[in-house]
């Protein structure tokens, strides 16, 4: 449990509020809330509506459970930003933005390699005329 009062709430924020994850449930917080360290009683609603609507408050808690201690925080980083990507494209979720990013570079490389190749290709005419 961490400092502070837990009151009548039980939470481990030490604030004396839920955590967000509970509050947006509107749940008490239990000493050994599983969401407590990643969702703020100010911020951490908003983040966990998102979370809670896609995956759903228990499959997040029971995969969270599966996860290492030290790699819970990047799980649910990861999970929030997937999440976020799924409301905003449901079908293709963050792969979309993964094929976007995919396709910048691969643009401007294959421009390039046009440009490099037409630079070849003049210095190719410009050295042969002069040789003849």
């Amino acid at each position: 449990m961490a400092s502070g009062s837990t009151g009548s709430s039980g939470t481990t924020t030490g604030t004396g509020s839920p955590c967000g994850a509970c509050k947006f449930l509107r749940r008490k917080c239990a000493s050994d809330c599983i969401f407590a360290p990643y969702f703020c009683s100010e911020q951490g609603p908003a983040r966990f509506a998102a979370i809670h609507k896609v995956f759903g408050a228990s499959n997040v808690s029971k995969l969270l459970l599966h996860v290492p201690v030290h790699d819970r925080c990047e799980a649910v980083v990861t999970i929030a930003y997937e999440a976020q990507a799924r409301i905003r494209d449901p079908v293709y979720g963050c792969v979309a933005h993964i094929f976007a990013l995919q396709q910048q570079p691969g643009e401007s490389r294959w421009r390039q390699r046009g440009e490099e190749q037409g630079r070849e290709e003049k210095e190719e005419d410009f050295l042969g005329s002069a040789k003849k």
